[in-house]
């Protein structure tokens, strides 16, 4: 028999927020040094929410200390580790609470979402060493999944996409079937929606947190792109047919709020995965990439109406989605234990 094992959802109270500080010159081609700046402020805005856990190469431990504190920042505690860059939601732990309420780290295999970015070896280490840092519990997945593509109510329901699970070069001939066994097992799911594909221009296959997310047991906020000439259009409006026909793990129908999409961002004639659904949940607030587009303000007030108890914070993230993500593929939440 295997252990009882439970993903909270976001909203879930946090004990600290982990961020791996941006290095990776061929992430930000051109352009790391401001998204550094970017990537201060937006560490600046979540201290104010709740303690920080920093991983940093053994090189930046002096530098990035003193700008931290410079910038006023005193929550946090620094963790040294060779990292090949910097995406904390898809190389750091998944972590859940055990039967007795105490928390546990899955380890999912990682390869650089289906080989893309070799070298990877070094990111693929840090789940063990986080789970080592906190001294919690190891659980070893055996399968190639990326904190990004998973995205749960806490009650039982995940939202992913096929793009993403099922695609071979991740874990050749994995089924449907097999892939809901293994939520069930290590997250604790019982009812998967499964979403086809992600955004044009996404370099993970088609994250879920690029497109739609749980902001409350049966609400989700999805990305919409009412142009029928972006190539997001027939994307999104097939992701939000599937959340009009399912039902979550109460058996439930989903209600679901639009998010706008901004313009389309592009770099080099390539697009960028720029979306506002790519915002962090945090204790009593929420973070939201911004793109100085007017459609920022749209997306701010539809969060801030879901979100009325939790203020609303823009990330600026214009740099920052260069190296093909914002501030939710940024991040990993560490959650309370919780009572048994």
């Amino acid at each position: 028999m295997t252990d009882v094992l439970r993903m909270p959802a976001e909203w879930e109270h946090h004990r600290a927020t982990w961020l791996v500080w941006p290095h990776n010159n061929d992430t930000w081609p051109g352009c790391l040094a401001e998204a550094e700046e970017e990537y201060l402020a937006m560490a600046v805005a979540f201290a104010a929410a709740e303690p920080l856990e920093v991983i940093l190469k053994p090189d930046d431990e002096t530098r990035i200390c003193e700008k931290l504190r410079r910038a006023g920042v005193q929550n946090f505690r620094h963790h040294l580790f060779e990292t090949d860059d910097s995406w904390a939601r898809d190389t750091l732990p998944s972590f859940v609470h055990q039967a007795d309420g105490t928390l546990a780290a899955v380890d999912w295999i990682f390869n650089a979402w289906g080989g893309k970015y070799p070298p990877w070896e070094r990111d693929a280490a840090v789940a063990r060493f986080v789970s080592e840092q906190l001294e919690i519990r190891h659980l070893d997945a055996r399968l190639v999944f990326e904190g990004g593509g998973l995205e749960t109510d806490g009650r039982g329901t995940l939202l992913t996409t096929e793009s993403v699970i099922l695609n071979p070069r991740r874990n050749p001939d994995l089924t449907r079937a097999e892939a809901e066994a293994a939520f069930e097992r290590w997250l604790g799911t019982s009812t998967v929606v499964w979403l086809p594909e992600g955004l044009d221009g996404d370099d993970t296959d088609g994250h879920i947190d690029d497109i739609a997310r749980f902001v409350e047991p049966g609400l989700v906020a999805c990305a919409r792109e009412p142009n029928t000439a972006d190539p997001n259009h027939e994307r999104l409006e097939a992701c939000q047919a599937r959340l009009r026909n399912a039902r979550d793990a109460r058996g439930q129908r989903l209600d679901i709020i639009d998010l706008p999409m901004p313009p389309a961002i592009e770099v080099d004639s390539e697009r960028l995965p720029a979306s506002y659904a790519n915002f962090y949940i945090a204790n009593h607030s929420v973070f939201v990439p911004v793109f100085g587009e007017a459609t920022d303000d749209v997306a701010l007030k539809q969060l801030e109406a879901v979100f009325s108890e939790r203020t609303i914070v823009p990330v600026p993230s214009r740099t920052l989605v260069r190296g093909l993500g914002s501030v939710h593929c940024l991040t990993q939440q560490e959650p309370e234990p919780s009572s048994a």
